[in-house]
């Protein structure tokens, strides 16, 4: 039997990357112009092209800004999950703040699109291990699945250690919070990504295509993938930043698109709720 992974898009504008806070300060930010919308044509018509759904976490705020896009997506199919409100790193909160930001997000997503909102995925992966009381959170907001655990090592995020495949994070009687990692192949004891974002633009795309086909035939499992709409687009505005994160940022944008069609033609990808039977 084949196994279906599962293809996520993290929806934010592109100034919300991690190499923008040293270019520009965050009360300057407001003032960079959207690209979204547009950069969100391109992704769904490159769905479109591939009869290709696939899970959208969105920030809050992008939502508001721009609701007949977040109705447009859940119009043609795709599942809408959550990507925090203000795309605040976890671990810069509070207990409250972060309860106050997902249960905010989620009420947002879920009125604009019109659909129950079950899945969560941290800001760059920041749910680390000082911040566990984040899954007792989500559980308890009506989230249930995660996508947060990166089991990589990164100078940024990463949880080496955790997990490769889905697996129970939180129980609470019945309820139940499954996390879903992003996609990893381990050779000689080394979890190589193979989950999208960066590593993805960087290297050639048949690395990552191996990587998920070796993962689904040999163990059996499906593989989570991500990537930003910004990633295709390489017009986008490039402020003044140090090399190393210009480097990370604009790396691959002028072929992002390309790859990606490659890679959706030759695996099977789905929405996160339906691979974990949660629809």
């Amino acid at each position: 039997m084949t196994i279906t992974n599962v293809l996520s898009v993290d929806v934010e504008e592109y100034f919300h990357g991690m190499e923008f806070e040293s270019a520009v300060p965050p009360h300057q930010r407001g003032a960079l112009p959207s690209r979204v919308e547009e950069n969100i044509d391109r992704v769904l018509a490159l769905l479109h092209e591939h009869n290709v759904q696939a899970t959208f976490f969105t920030v809050g705020q992008i939502a508001e800004q721009h609701p007949s896009m977040l109705r447009r997506i859940a119009a043609e199919g795709h599942e809408i999950a959550c990507h925090s409100y203000r795309h605040e790193l976890v671990f810069r909160q509070s207990v409250d703040e972060f309860r106050a930001d997902v249960r905010r997000a989620k009420a947002v997503l879920e009125d604009i699109a019109g659909t129950v909102v079950i899945g969560y995925r941290a800001p760059n992966y920041s749910i680390q291990s000082n911040q566990q009381w984040a899954y007792d959170i989500l559980l308890e907001e009506g989230f249930r699945y995660d996508s947060s655990v990166y089991p990589i090592v990164h100078d940024r995020y990463g949880q080496a250690e955790a997990p490769r495949f889905p697996y129970e994070i939180r129980k609470n009687g019945s309820l139940v919070l499954i996390e879903f990692p992003i996609g990893t192949v381990r050779f000689c004891g080394i979890n190589f990504p193979i989950g999208g974002g960066g590593y993805f633009r960087l290297l050639p795309e048949i690395l990552t295509r191996y990587g998920i086909r070796r993962v689904n035939a040999k163990e059996r499992h499906p593989v989570m993938f991500y990537f930003h709409p910004w990633e295709l687009d390489p017009g986008q505005p490039r402020p003044v930043m140090p090399w190393h994160h210009r480097f990370r940022h604009y790396v691959g944008l002028a072929r992002e698109e390309m790859k990606l069609s490659q890679l959706l033609r030759c695996l099977r990808f789905g929405v996160a709720r339906e691979v974990l039977a949660l629809a």
